[in-house]
């Protein structure tokens, strides 16, 4: 697998006085996708790095200490345990927003067992990104609103395992 770690640094100038958070990594392979998140991020943080496989998701979060990830639940990975899973397991501290196609109550659930602090669906991201990032960034969990779960699917083998 290649690593591509692109680091992609943006600094702004403060706006209407509202301050930004820190460093955010983004790790997605689809380049559309980044494109757009990426734009949004920027407005948000100070610095913006891109990934685009799990190996380098894991390297950038041990050398930056970022104050969160935002990561496609579809991410390549390099091993058969769940970008989730080995996130939450080398960084336990770690703040994580999943971005997903999947709107299943059982790969949202999973994602949120497994240790996410949020779940986007690709679909809304522009809706819901931001309303996600300072939720999660507040220590509390988001789920996109149009994200279907139910009760019996926590706890389920799926995706996030």
């Amino acid at each position: 697998m290649q690593r591509t770690m692109e680091g992609v640094e943006r600094r702004h100038h403060e706006k209407r006085g509202k301050m930004k958070h820190g460093k955010v990594i983004l790790a997605d392979s689809h380049q559309n996708m980044l494109g757009s998140v990426r734009n949004l991020l920027e407005k948000m943080f100070e610095t913006v790095f891109m990934v685009a496989d799990e190996a380098s998701l894991v390297e950038a979060a041990a050398k930056l200490s970022p104050d969160l990830i935002v990561a496609d639940l579809s991410l390549p990975v390099a091993t058969e345990v769940n970008v989730v899973r080995r996130l939450k397991k080398a960084f336990p501290g770690i703040k994580l927003i999943i971005l997903s196609i999947h709107d299943e109550g059982t790969a949202v659930g999973e994602c949120l067992v497994a240790g996410a602090s949020g779940f986007v669906l690709k679909r809304s991201a522009v809706n819901d990104l931001v309303s996600a990032i300072e939720t999660v960034l507040k220590g509390e969990i988001y789920m996109s609103p149009s994200a279907v779960q139910t009760s019996d699917t926590i706890g389920r083998k799926d995706s996030c395992n």
